[in-house]
């Protein structure tokens, strides 16, 4: 049998192979496709007739596709990539034809005037309501000549968003620099040489490489004396997928870039909407494009003083401490380092000794069970895709198994950058099947080392912490439909909210203490070392704010197209307003921005921001409470992470605090809270 097939289990990784995914795919979208036929002829007007069969027929394609997508990011090989690619031709175009159904579409109105539609549950009417919409923003009320043209720029989008995302991978793996003289590693940690150490080793070298996944980068622009190989890492990574630096045009998303921005307005433009970002908002909290420009940009405006300051805090301690009297790009990251440690005594190396992963998962399992009354028992006879993904079944305080979780942590080859949460099965429970929700939860943390273990920053304990966010509101959902349960069907600006929320526990000591211990003697985070951790929290806030502002004012206006649609010209537009660090001219963020060409988060990224306004607001209804306080967790869990999209998501905040979310609480979180009154 296609092990790609039994999507009603945990998926059989050992046992896919790409030659499978094409036969699967013809056999659930075949079955999808018989599903819509027999809708449309039979006309059914109950709920059991008209929408659980086509439910159904989705998750089995969900099912089928959560494997492979997920073994693409995580595992991805050529015959691998060739075959996600066509199979996710293949999806849009069928989503596209049913979508476009009128006869499908006029069946599920229909069942929306029924009486037995108005009794239903609020999820079930919620579920319907969601995917009459999504119709409707799919052009099944255009005319035959535009729905056609819709699905096929669809269809060309989905190709060259994932060629994007491919270039982007492609090109991270392909620069690396071998260092033969330790000299140059200067001021990097014993544990970062292990981890050059084996980037050489896996690849036949003496010494060391140093390559462009996140941990790599980091550790180099952060600790590494030599000024010329922060330069050089930096322009590697900035320059990465473009026609600039060491591999310019040998992965260029220059032409993808123009052909995904122009065949998103032709797509806006066909379902009357004025731009793609008006289209994109169309499922969102935010109103319109400039009650969300307003917000962004009150908020760089208040942050960017702040900002100033910082930059020249730093500019001063460079010139004065280190010798450096044209602060670059590329030395930012480490005069940070150095200057927070001179400030506040806050040593990264000192603080990543403390937090060896196996430290950090014992007391992330801790908090879980504080907080939620949630334990995670690991599985060793669930089927994995590599050594360093394990399983955990999630239980309540009785032992039943409510929900699971792969959790994969460390960057490799073939893995892409970044953090994230994924569905990897929803919650189901329909007539006999019930199967409990199972997510993904993935970082790119420094890798272990036979002499090494994988030692973890406090920016990556709170990473660690808001995918754990993300993964607990698809958990923890009550919602027996798989398109609004969880995260699906949220709005997008408010999705953010669960995970940011969580981070804020990395800043307590009791959480921070239990998730710690030196590698070498076991010890907790000392008091006095969390005490200047805790000092140093808003170190460069206002340098934060205003990158993100600078990243979702970009991604607004390009999409907007009032600036122009040359991304590098609308970058630097955006940069004259608000940004207090300039790159140079060659820099190229945009083409390997997959946030926005690569992912879901076109004319979104000020989500981020957005949704920081209700996860700081909505922590301090835990503060209020004592911090680790059940009844806090449970309120959250039982009317924002179990509810999904069955309701608004601002009806779920409202239902959480008590009230709307006071724009106040982002600004203290940040310290910029001086005459500064943020909008929305």
């Amino acid at each position: 049998m296609n092990a790609l097939l039994n999507t009603l289990d945990l998926p059989h990784f050992g046992d896919i192979r790409p030659d499978q995914i094409e036969p699967a795919l013809d056999k659930v979208i075949a079955d999808h496709q018989m599903v819509v036929r027999t809708l449309v002829e039979t006309k059914p007007r109950s709920f059991a007739e008209a929408w659980m069969p086509l439910e159904r027929a989705d998750t089995a394609i969900a099912g089928v596709w959560s494997a492979v997508s997920h073994l693409h990011g995580v595992a991805d090989t050529p015959e691998l990539r060739a075959a996600f690619v066509a199979g996710q031709a293949r999806l849009v175009e069928n989503h596209l034809q049913v979508m476009q159904n009128e006869g499908l579409y006029d069946v599920l109105v229909a069942l929306t005037t029924t009486r037995e539609f108005a009794a239903l549950p609020e999820a079930d009417r919620a579920a319907v309501e969601h995917m009459l919409r999504d119709f409707r923003l799919s052009g099944v009320t255009l005319d035959a000549e535009a729905r056609a043209r819709f699905a096929a720029i669809s269809v060309e989008l989905s190709t060259l968003t994932t060629a994007f995302g491919n270039a982007v991978l492609d090109a991270t793996d392909g620069w690396f620099e071998h260092v033969e003289d330790a000299a140059l590693l200067a001021g990097i940690s014993d544990a970062d040489k292990a981890m050059f150490a084996g980037a050489a080793s896996a690849r036949g070298l003496h010494g060391w490489v140093v390559t462009l996944q996140m941990p790599s980068v980091n550790a180099i622009l952060t600790f590494a004396e030599d000024r010329g190989l922060r330069e050089r890492v930096y322009t590697a990574s900035g320059t990465r997928a473009s026609d600039q630096g060491p591999l310019a045009g040998r992965f260029d998303n220059s032409e993808r870039i123009a052909s995904i921005l122009a065949l998103r307005r032709e797509a806006a433009t066909l379902l009357g909407f004025t731009d793609p970002a008006a289209w994109s908002l169309a499922t969102k909290m935010a109103s319109s494009a400039q009650e969300v420009l307003a917000f962004l940009r009150d908020l760089g405006r208040r942050a960017k003083p702040a900002a100033e300051r910082e930059f020249a805090a730093l500019t001063a301690y460079a010139a004065e401490h280190l010798g450096i009297d044209d602060l670059q790009p590329w030395d930012v990251a480490f005069v940070s380092e150095r200057l927070r440690k001179a400030r506040y005594a806050v040593d990264e190396q000192e603080v990543r000794a403390y937090f060896p992963v196996e430290r950090v998962i014992a007391g992330w399992q801790q908090l879980l069970d504080r907080l939620f009354g949630i334990r995670l028992v690991a599985r060793a006879d669930v089927a994995v895709y590599h050594p360093d993904a394990c399983y955990y079944d999630v239980t309540d305080e009785t032992g039943e198994v409510f929900a699971g979780v792969y959790v994969d942590l460390h960057s490799r080859s073939g893995k892409r950058s970044g953090a994230w949460m994924a569905q990897a099965r929803p919650r189901l429970n329909d007539g006999n099947v019930r199967r409990v929700p199972v997510a993904y939860l993935v970082c790119n943390f420094s890798p272990r080392t036979d002499s090494n273990p994988s030692l973890l920053s406090h920016r990556e304990v709170v990473t660690f912490l808001h995918e754990t966010g993300h993964c607990l509101h698809h958990l923890f959902t009550r919602v027996d439909r798989p398109g609004i349960a969880g995260t699906n069907g949220f709005e997008w600006d408010a999705i953010e909210l669960p995970s940011q929320l969580m981070e804020d526990f990395a800043w307590d000591r009791q959480v921070l203490q239990d998730m710690s211990g030196h590698y070498r003697t076991g010890v907790p985070l000392p008091d006095a070392l969390f005490d200047n951790l805790l000092a140093a929290r808003q170190f460069l806030s206002g340098m934060f704010i205003v990158r993100q502002v600078e990243f979702a004012l970009f991604d607004l206006l390009l999409h907007l197209g009032t600036m122009g649609t040359d991304p590098i010209e609308v970058a630097e537009a955006v940069r004259d307003e608000v940004a207090v660090v300039r790159p140079p001219a060659w820099h190229r963020f945009p083409h390997a921005f997959t946030h926005i060409f690569g992912g879901g988060y076109a004319s979104g990224y000020y989500s981020y921001l957005w949704a920081e306004v209700l996860a700081a607001d909505g922590f301090q209804r835990f503060a209020e409470a004592g911090l680790i306080d059940r009844w806090a967790a449970t309120k959250l869990r039982d009317e924002v992470l179990s509810r999904g999209a069955s309701r608004p998501a601002a009806d779920s905040f409202r239902a959480f605090r008590g009230r709307d979310a006071d724009p106040q609480a982002m600004l203290i979180r940040h310290g910029l809270t001086d005459d500064a009154v943020v909008t929305r």
